[in-house]
């Protein structure tokens, strides 16, 4: 899978792009805030997901533009598709998506179509940070590969809220013990269900990572990474087929038996809401007991594998777009990631051009000033 075309106008600083990628390395290099993490941004978006920088719909648009266009031509392994994404001022909740010239009902409609994986330096500190990173990282990944997904999470959510709420209502004298009945029997069936998702998901992350960080530590280290509930045993979901059944009881079992700890806290205290992903070198915690250069070898590999699961799942590469990262890397680093791939197509932002890149065989540099690309 490769970009063919991208046009970018009043995304954020970005005016009057129009370029036609490289299948292989593009680098768009300049200074500091001229826009190069923009259009990382805007090919993201085009892939189905949220900003990866958080960005609020209102702060799209530039501040001097009136209408936010974003076109894409991608080539997978059958035929080229176009994708279109639009925003005007006033009304930014109404987005025009479309594919193939099709509208469709929101963005997460394209999951499954461009498939990209992005890297950051934030996605450097996956391993250290807190549990919620890799929450995210792991249903963003799962949800790549299974377009139902990420509804079910927001649909979790947002029952989580409701039910902390009821929690709180029900310490103030407010509602009964009764009404929790109800929630409970949601959440237990969407838990188990994002629950089996990950625990499968993370397994076959595992086994990427073992490999990849056997590569890069030069066979020193062992890396496992395990998903840890709060609900389950491994032993319950490695033999689990279905979500339904047993899982979902159990789960209904955990928050009907929890309840008088939750009402003394005020919040739900077990469920895919507090689990976490553990990684561990030589059988030592990461997040506890790793060096600095451990913490970055690790989130490379955990992003490396994701990309490797989604060449897997979709039977093609996926589009990897590195913001700013390289340049966060030692030399050795450096060449690893490029060496894993070289056979996608990347996108590259960077400051300087100390990064290992033949011009000539490889792809194109693009140098971006004030969010416009300018000629060498």
């Amino acid at each position: 899978m490769f970009i063919t075309e991208l046009t970018v106008n009043g995304f954020k600083n970005l005016k009057g792009i129009d370029i036609r990628p490289h299948e292989k390395i593009n680098i768009f290099c300049g200074k500091n805030a001229q826009g190069k993490t923009n259009l990382i941004e805007a090919i993201w978006l085009c892939s189905g997901a949220r900003s990866f920088r958080g960005t609020k719909d209102r702060r799209m648009i530039g501040d001097d533009e009136q209408v936010m266009d974003i076109g894409l031509k991608f080539q997978n392994s059958f035929r080229e598709q176009e994708i279109r994404f639009k925003m005007a001022k006033p009304n930014i909740k109404e987005k025009t998506v479309t594919l193939n010239g099709v509208k469709l009902k929101a963005p997460s409609k394209l999951f499954g179509e461009l498939n990209c994986v992005v890297f950051t330096p934030e996605d450097l500190e996956l391993s250290k940070g807190s549990p919620e990173n890799r929450r995210q990282f792991t249903d963003l990944s799962v949800s790549q590969i299974k377009n139902t997904y990420s509804a079910v999470t927001y649909k979790y959510d947002a029952l989580i809220e409701r039910r902390n709420l009821l929690l709180k209502s029900i310490n103030y004298g407010r509602s009964k013990r009764s009404e929790m009945e109800m929630w409970d029997i949601q959440l237990a069936q969407m838990g188990a269900f994002i629950s089996l998702h990950r625990y499968n998901y993370i397994k076959k992350l595992s086994a990427y990572a073992k490999m990849l960080y056997e590569e890069i530590s030069g066979g020193r280290e062992k890396l496992d990474i395990s998903y840890y509930s709060t609900v389950y045993s491994s032993d319950m979901l490695d033999i689990a087929k279905d979500y339904t059944g047993l899982l979902k009881d159990r789960y209904f079992e955990v928050l009907k038996n929890n309840i008088e700890d939750d009402l003394r806290a005020g919040f739900t205290q077990k469920g895919v809401h507090r689990d976490d992903v553990i990684c561990r070198i030589n059988g030592n915690p990461v997040r506890e007991d790793a060096s600095q250069g451990q913490h970055r070898s690790v989130a490379l590999i955990m992003k490396l594998s994701q990309a490797y699961i989604l060449n897997e799942e979709i039977d093609d590469h996926p589009v990897i777009l590195l913001d700013d990262v390289l340049s966060e890397l030692d030399p050795s680093r450096q060449k690893f990631v490029i060496s894993k791939i070289h056979d996608m197509q990347v996108f590259i932002t960077c400051c300087d051009m100390n990064i290992p890149f033949d011009e000539k065989q490889h792809g194109k540099i693009f140098n971006i000033e004030a969010g416009q690309i300018k000629k060498k």
